[in-house]
């Protein structure tokens, strides 16, 4: 799924044209008003809602932005949220805003200026947004699903500190070499997927800056047994950590520092 945080005075009237110029199920993401109904019910504004493209809806008082968008991950194409800036997501400014955006991709002056397919062509370009759920969603829709009978996965996620003692790290931020990650990352799943019983492979690493807490990286291997499951998704995430130039920036309670220049 691909995601942008759409910011501005006329975000909410981009929104919809966007959703007419993408191709796939599409989801809207925002903070809920004081009049959003959910079964008769008032919502306060710390609420949020979200709403896909054929109409259904939900919503609630205990969900974040980003528990929405995983929601979405799974089954739709694209995610649009309005009217989050903290959101760290790709940006797209339509209209006038008093928040400060890094780098928009699209920053159009006003909803006269937008070319909705352009914009969404730019926001194809970004790293999509995955998760453990919509990755394991993605290799059940394998046409090889029919002969598995194991899914297996991998997670990695920021640890705050490995001793009780240790400076607490805050955030790791990830960069890349744009193309030959990705191209490396195809590469070692192609060659997991040729071994005997292993039908689908997915591997997925975010960059950016992750909070403490969060998930970075996955495996999900699609298998006809339990046994070549488990091997690859060791494998892969081995082969991951090795082959893959992903370079790692620490920030502790005392310092920044970019990891692989400690080792």
């Amino acid at each position: 799924m691909h995601t942008a945080s759409l910011l501005g005075s006329d975000a909410d009237a981009a929104a919809p044209r966007l959703a007419d110029a993408a191709e796939g199920r599409v989801g809207i993401v925002r903070k809920a008003t004081e009049t959003a109904a959910d079964g008769g019910k008032t919502l306060s504004r710390a609420a949020t809602e979200y709403v896909v493209d054929d109409g259904w809806r939900a919503s609630g008082e205990g969900l974040s932005i980003r528990d929405a968008i995983d929601r979405l991950a799974p089954d739709h194409d694209f995610a649009f949220v309005l009217g989050a800036p903290g959101a760290r997501l790709p940006a797209l400014v339509v209209g006038d805003t008093d928040e400060t955006v890094e780098g928009p991709l699209v920053d159009t002056g006003g909803i006269e200026g937008l070319d909705a397919a352009a914009a969404v062509e730019a926001i194809e370009a970004t790293e999509p947004y995955e998760t453990l759920e919509s990755l394991v969603a993605a290799v059940k829709r394998s046409e090889e699903a029919t002969y598995s009978g194991a899914i297996a996965t991998f997670t990695g996620r920021v640890r705050a500190k490995e001793d009780e003692d240790d400076e607490r790290t805050h955030y790791l931020e990830f960069e890349k070499y744009d193309g030959v990650a990705e191209r490396r990352m195809d590469a070692i799943e192609a060659e997991l997927e040729e071994r005997d019983g292993i039908l689908d492979v997915r591997l997925h690493h975010r960059t950016g800056r992750v909070p403490d807490g969060e998930d970075i990286v996955f495996v999900v291997v699609l298998a006809g047994h339990r046994r070549e499951a488990f091997r690859a998704v060791e494998d892969g995430i081995d082969r991951l950590k090795e082959e893959v130039p992903l370079f790692k920036k620490e920030v502790t309670d005392e310092e920044t520092f970019w990891v692989h220049q400690r080792e």
